[in-house]
């Protein structure tokens, strides 16, 4: 069985197409090999700057001759039915069968298609895939029709065995298959002619090609931390610049360079944002300082003065850059020294947050009211929360974040700071965007968490105030990520937070900043509000059921813990997310066990019965169950088992001990299974049916306090 090499030899592949390149020419070929018939062991794909390769171990010499029989139109059909059928199969009349069948004779078709050799299918393949592959942006070059990332100028595709290698024959666009490439752009000269993968790529690395990007990205990182802690340094991780710098170099050279002095003292933050962002630099910190004191570039090629020249051309770049930066924050300093940081955002009054919702002058003042009322309970001083929140965004009116605008709250921080401002409200003018995604940390600080809150529920009740919610994938204003923030705020400072009055509030304020594009009927607003905090309740609700499920808790215990079963309105409960979760975390451990699944049937059974009898009835069977009527042990027993239940739950659920309170409902699975067993309930004596189903009713009210049994599956 032959192995497959094929490479696409171009000019440089931008850094950020290599990785979804490498796995489209993989898919399209691997599936199209498959499809025609051809079997294969493994593949793998790779890219470097100027190349795409995929390898194909143990492919199969041929595909199979196939057979097929189909079934075609009656013999009596329209002739315009029989020829359709022969333009599908590619027969003629007389290769046909008649066959007589339940409904009449027809006409049957036996379709023979012979194998193909494989190099005749990797050709077709490859040909259509190169005219059709899915770049995000491509070019056309010289007067050929071809579209590429760059001009391609060679394709190598071998089929290699172990009595040799065979070119495929292929020519697109001029551009003849062949089974020569060629190595490094300046370290190497010349065609390079290969047999095989692994001689393919031994002579790639002899020529200073490290074709996987994951061994460059490696040997990048090996050579800048052992550079640098032979220095008493450290390298700043980044990952992300980690991949885009080993997609920008087939050799990879590490070097280590200086910063000027007089840019040692700028905020480590802007130091590694205008290296990382302009240049590709990784940014070298001194542990003992925390100081930026170095920075690490990679080259792709060596030099006779090992890479003096480089440095140096870097290094005078580099001071042309951070001279800007310097610059930028020496001014903000100034503006911040001079008008403080409520001065610095005063221009923000003219800057729209969004055309229905004001400018963010505007938005500032909400969530500075927001923060105030949520202040007292997290444990924060309301007039430290409000003073965080007046000057948390200023650093959006600096110069520093025009320039770089992934350095908000951060530069906020130094810059309050810099004003006088403490206790807090520094740390919290960095920490009130976060946290961004599901791995970002949690502020902890109460001034922290207060801004933090305040930002995101403004944010969220002022698009739903103007009807701007997420559709399907599109989420243009991040409002589920700023929900979830809401609910790893919550749950990771453990807050006891009514959702709904926090909600209502900032609705408030959200329906006046939106009014003026809204009418003025009191009324309508009235009811949109309400309207729109269902929604938004229940987006609440959405983003927490993701949340949980992964943490491995199924929706429907969620669900049961999040509605009461016996509310009109469902955005009226379940406001606590804390105590939601625990009820969820409770009642998922009790459903695990045998007891509390099988305590789930019986409820089940009890509300089935008691629900049939009452449409049936046309009652309520909700009061009045008594012990005097109980005509078994069982049903006494049951009484009993109620009565100690009632007496541990009802404590339990005031103290939010959930666990407590499932397991008191799940001692109930014994007495219960033991009553169905023994008595019918649809007795012929009216009285005791009655007493029985309020016996039943009394079963479910119990269960229902607990959590809404009704919505678990199963």
């Amino acid at each position: 069985m032959p192995d497959l090499l094929i490479e696409l030899f171009s000019e440089e592949i931008p850094a950020r197409m290599q990785a979804r390149a490498a796995s489209d020419l993989k898919a399209l070929v691997t599936n199209g090999l498959v499809e025609a018939g051809l079997t294969y062991a493994s593949a793998g794909a790779f890219a470097t700057p100027r190349r795409l390769t995929l390898s194909v171990e143990g492919l199969s010499a041929e595909s199979p001759t196939t057979r097929e029989e189909r079934k075609g139109p009656r013999t009596d059909a329209p002739d315009q039915a029989l020829q359709g059928f022969l333009r599908s199969t590619g027969l003629t009349r007389d290769q046909l069968e008649t066959r007589d069948d339940k409904k009449g004779q027809f006409w049957f078709a036996r379709i023979t298609r012979p194998g193909r050799p494989a190099d005749d299918i990797v050709a077709e393949l490859l040909d259509h895939t190169i005219r059709n592959f899915p770049w995000p942006k491509s070019m056309r070059w010289g007067a050929g029709s071809l579209r590429w990332v760059r001009p391609l100028h060679s394709i190598l595709c071998i089929l290699s065995a172990e009595d040799g290698a065979q070119i495929v024959p292929l020519t697109v666009e001029g551009i003849t298959a062949g089974d020569t490439t060629r190595g490094h752009r300046f370290l190497s000269k010349g065609a390079i002619k290969v047999s095989g993968f692994n001689d393919y790529a031994a002579k790639l690395k002899k020529a200073h090609v490290i074709l996987s990007p994951e061994d460059r990205a490696s040997q990048i990182w090996h050579d800048a931390t052992t550079m640098a802690f032979a220095q008493g340094l450290e390298v700043v991780e980044d990952k992300a610049l980690l991949a885009e710098v080993a997609g920008l170099v087939e050799w990879p050279v590490v070097l280590l360079g200086e910063i000027d002095a007089e840019f040692l003292d700028l905020p480590p933050e802007v130091l590694q944002t205008s290296m990382r962002e302009h240049q590709k630099f990784f940014s070298v910190r001194n542990p003992k300082t925390g100081r930026i004191e170095k920075f690490v570039t990679v080259a792709n090629t060596e030099t006779a003065d090992h890479g003096a020249t480089i440095l140096a051309g870097n290094q005078k770049v580099l001071a042309a850059r951070l001279s800007d930066a310097k610059f930028f924050w020496e001014n903000d300093l100034r503006t911040v020294k001079e008008i403080g940081l409520e001065g610095m955002a005063k221009p923000l009054a003219e800057v729209t947050f969004h055309n229905k919702l004001g400018s963010q002058a505007e938005r500032i003042a909400r969530i500075e009211a927001l923060a105030r009322e949520i202040a007292p309970l997290v444990g924060a001083k309301p007039d430290l929360a409000a003073e965080a929140a007046r000057i948390a965004k200023a650093d959006l009116a600096s110069e520093m974040v025009y320039e770089f605008p992934e350095l908000q709250g951060i530069m906020g921080k130094y810059y309050a700071e810099a004003a006088g401002h403490d206790d807090g409200v520094p740390q919290a003018c960095a920490e009130h965007y976060s946290p961004l995604g599901p791995s970002d940390e949690v502020p902890t600080a109460p001034v922290s968490v207060a801004v933090a809150l305040a930002d995101k529920i403004d944010m969220l009740t002022g698009f739903w105030a103007i009807d701007e919610k997420p559709t399907g994938s599109k989420d243009p204003f991040a409002l589920r990520r700023a929900a979830l923030g809401v609910i790893r705020l919550v749950l990771s400072n453990r807050l006891k937070l009514n959702l709904l009055s926090l909600t209502e509030e900032a609705m408030r304020w959200a329906m006046a900043a939106a009014s003026p594009a809204r009418g003025a009927d009191p009324s309508l607003r009235e009811l949109d509000d309400r309207v729109a905090i269902v929604h938004l309740i229940d987006f609440f609700h959405d983003r927490l059921k993701v949340y949980l499920r992964d943490l491995g808790i199924r929706h429907d215990v969620i669900d049961a813990c999040l509605y009461d079963a016996s509310a009109d309105d469902k955005a009226a409960h379940a406001v606590n997310l804390v105590q939601v979760v625990k009820r969820a975390e409770a009642l998922s451990e009790t459903l695990k066990t045998d007891d509390g699944e099988n305590l789930l049937q019986g409820f089940k059974r009890a509300n089935n019965i008691l629900t049939q009898a009452e449409e049936k009835d046309g009652v309520e069977y909700s009061y009045g169950a008594d012990v005097k009527f109980a005509e078994t042990d069982e049903e006494r027993a049951l009484f009993a088992a109620l009565d100690a239940a009632e007496a541990k739950i009802a404590p339990a659920m005031k103290a939010e001990d959930f666990a407590a309170a499932m397991s008191a409902m799940a001692d109930l699975r014994a007495p219960l299974d033991a009553f169905f067993e023994a008595v019918q309930i649809n007795t012929d004596n009216s009285i005791i049916r009655r007493n029985r189903l309020n016996l039943l009713s009394r079963i479910r009210t119990l269960c229902l306090s607990v959590a809404d049994l009704t919505r678990i599956e199963g």
